[in-house]
């Protein structure tokens, strides 16, 4: 008798334990390395901040498949070393089902060939990089929800090769990221009867484009094509414009347009075209950017605004519940990526998404908009 009374004492001293386990266990794990420091801060505050909107709007009711969703976030500062450090710490001690949400072609390009997301038999699910490598390369643990770069350059130049434009500069950041967009520009090019006057580079993690500047302006093209993060390419049209450039700008879906006009104000910013991947949140006849403001009114998240970056976060989080949902309640990270490849047709609320084992860029939206005199988007 007084054996067994120990017994229960014992199972009564560890309920509280075993009660945290279980709600532990009830929790699906999201790991982002992101840059939520440096130059890229606000790409990955705001892909984080889109992530969450969805992941909290799915956890109010009731969570996946009776499961809640947890995102734990940490910082790389856009350093794709640190990516790959903090990639393996987070799969180490976090144990999560997927990573998302990652910034910069070189950081994902390290993390594939370091072999950090087939190791662990964890997903990459959402990349802010449209990378031709990436997406032609298909590999079976990295899922791109977004179109390449090679598809926004193409509907750029196809676009304004009709309006008469044929002499393009080109201002590229100094690595992966600017030298696979620039190969894609190459390529595409002479297919809508354009060249290259001249060729500009600046460094990574730096706004550093004062030689470039005076290089483009010399060779007097029609248009800038910018292969540029949001600092960079404000501080370039900044000063070229005050240099009296009168060139069209083109800057891709890796520049906030927002954030542009707030640096370098509307009168330089006025006219800069920039093709975008995600519809505008601001586009009431979307369905998904109806829900993205409905959600943010209701959630309210705080030092963010809801803008393509933010839906962009969104978009992807929604997908990677969809294939959450699909894997059912026990989902590890290979039965999440099967299931994953399996998404065909799904709407995603106006963004149609389609992935399968020989593609794994599984959207191809494309929109081109123009800033105007008072500082927002004109489609």
């Amino acid at each position: 008798m007084l054996k067994l009374l120990k017994l229960a004492a014992l199972f009564l001293t560890l309920l509280p334990f075993a009660g945290q386990s279980l709600a532990s266990g009830e929790l699906i794990v999201i790991g982002q390395v992101a840059p939520f420091s440096g130059p890229l801060a606000p790409t990955g505050t705001h892909l984080r901040s889109g992530a969450q909107l969805y992941f909290d709007s799915i956890n109010a009711s009731g969570g996946v498949n009776g499961r809640k969703i947890r995102l734990v976030t940490v910082d790389d500062g856009y350093q794709a070393s640190e990516t790959v450090r903090q990639a393996k710490l987070l799969i180490s001690e976090e144990k999560p089902v997927a990573l998302f949400g990652t910034v910069g072609t070189g950081n994902v390009e390290l993390l594939l060939s370091e072999k950090v997301l087939v190791n662990a038999g964890v997903p990459l699910v959402t990349v802010r990089t449209g990378g031709s490598a990436l997406a032609k390369g298909n590999n079976p643990w990295l899922f791109i929800t977004r179109a390449s770069y090679a598809d926004e350059i193409a509907a750029f130049l196809e676009l304004y090769s009709k309006h008469g434009y044929q002499n393009y500069a080109v201002l590229f950041q100094n690595d992966a990221f600017g030298l696979d967009v620039m190969s894609s520009v190459e390529e595409l090019i002479g297919k809508h009867n354009g060249k290259i006057v001249v060729k500009a580079s600046y460094e990574k993690n730096t706004t550093e484009v004062a030689a470039a500047v005076k290089t483009i302006i010399r060779a007097l093209p029609q248009a800038v094509i910018l292969i540029a993060n949001t600092a960079a390419a404000s501080e370039f049209i900044k000063q070229s414009r005050e240099a009296g450039s009168l060139a069209m700008f083109y800057v891709m879906s890796t520049v906030d347009a927002a954030q542009l006009v707030q640096r370098i104000g509307n009168k330089l910013a006025y006219g800069t075209v920039i093709t975008q991947v995600v519809p505008g949140p601001e586009n009431g006849l979307v369905p998904i950017a109806r829900e993205v403001m409905d959600l943010f009114a209701k959630f309210k998240p705080v030092d963010v605004r809801p803008n393509h970056t933010f839906l962009e976060g969104y978009l992807g989080a929604k997908i990677l519940v969809e294939g959450l949902r699909r894997a059912g309640p026990n989902p590890t990270g290979k039965k999440l990526r099967d299931t994953l490849e399996q998404i065909k047709d799904y709407d995603a609320g106006g963004v149609s998404v389609n992935f399968s084992p020989s593609r794994h860029l599984g959207v191809d939206f494309v929109d081109i908009n123009i800033i105007g005199r008072d500082g927002r988007l004109i489609r």
